[in-house]
């Protein structure tokens, strides 16, 4: 429709805003994606390099312990003691440093009042010799109304130990598999595997390195988190190579958009869920710290990593 004679069309103030703006991203987006298109087989350097890192102090730590995984009293063997009361554990653990075997205390506090309701010992002596020195220190019998005593025997904790390892090694081959007969194409499938390999392996060397002694609960999580590591990177993968629409740069920014937010919605809920089970339970405060590491590593391993080697096969195989 032509506009009468002395008309003079002027845009809304609004429209003009978001004229602008509109522009300026799409100016942003066409610089980002010509920086990653000349860059992104440099950024690959960042994540092998932290790779290389990680498995070399693995083998460091390997080399100090005899394994791979620091392991807590659920995987060597020994005695853990809840006491019920407000105890001083710092004291306890000093006290007591001579007479058990590497002990280590924890506090119990209740999730409403934030009162100490209880502490647990941790020592890899015998249960009889623990119960003896503790009653001896205390000055008082210790029974099911103030303590609680779990022992667990070394060849039942290895045993247990071995079967954990057993289950992750079969997850992570049949996770491998199920990926290959998806994407059927060699290149796609090793960056998902390879993902997942170094978000475990990452994830292993933070905790070893920050003193965490891993229990039967922290190994679940690793298995757990084989399932966190590849759902991203199957997302990406999937939209890429399957779907036509737009140019690849297009397709990885959506997988982008869609996957990114799946891991910061998994990333704020474990955070809360971790400041709030902290202070009452350490089985799943260790859960949700290694699911949570593993997280952080996936964003980098999948959006450096992964995006890296699809975005390489994909032009390749487009040209």
């Amino acid at each position: 429709m032509l506009n009468p004679p002395g008309f003079t069309c002027f845009r809304c103030p609004r429209e003009t805003g978001a004229f602008i703006q509109m522009e300026e991203q799409k100016t942003l987006t066409k610089k980002f994606e010509h920086f990653h298109d000349k860059h992104y087989k440099h950024m690959l350097l960042l994540p092998i390099l932290l790779m290389i890192l990680s498995l070399a102090y693995l083998f460091y730590f390997y080399s100090q312990t005899g394994d791979f995984i620091n392991k807590d009293i659920s995987l060597t063997g020994g005695t853990s003691i809840t006491l019920y009361g407000d105890f001083d554990s710092a004291k306890i653990q000093s006290d007591l440093s001579d007479k058990l075997n590497e002990i280590n205390t924890r506090e119990i506090y209740d999730l409403i009042t934030r009162e100490k309701v209880a502490i647990i010992i941790e020592t890899k002596s015998d249960g009889e010799d623990s119960r003896y020195i503790l009653e001896e220190y205390l000055g008082r019998k210790l029974d099911e109304k103030n303590s609680s005593f779990e022992f667990t025997g070394p060849a039942l904790s290895q045993s247990f130990y071995k079967q954990l390892l057993i289950a992750i090694i079969f997850a992570f081959v049949f996770m491998g598999a199920v990926v290959f007969v998806m994407f059927r194409k060699f290149v796609p499938s090793v960056a998902v595997i390879i993902s997942a390999f170094a978000d475990i392996f990452m994830t292993l060397a933070l905790v070893n390195f920050l003193g965490i002694e891993m229990s039967s609960a922290g190994i679940v999580a690793f298995l757990m988190l084989i399932g966190y590591s590849v759902d991203t990177d199957i997302l990406l993968t999937n939209r890429v190579l399957r779907s036509h629409e737009g140019t690849v740069n297009e397709r990885i920014f959506k997988s982008f958009k869609t996957g990114m937010a799946m891991t910061l919605i998994a990333i704020v809920s474990i955070s809360i869920s971790l400041i709030i089970v902290k202070s009452f339970s350490v089985v799943l405060t260790q859960i949700f710290s290694v699911i949570l590491f593993g997280l952080f590593f996936d964003i980098m391993n999948t959006w450096v990593t992964n995006v890296s080697i699809i975005k390489w096969y994909a032009k390749k195989h487009e040209n």
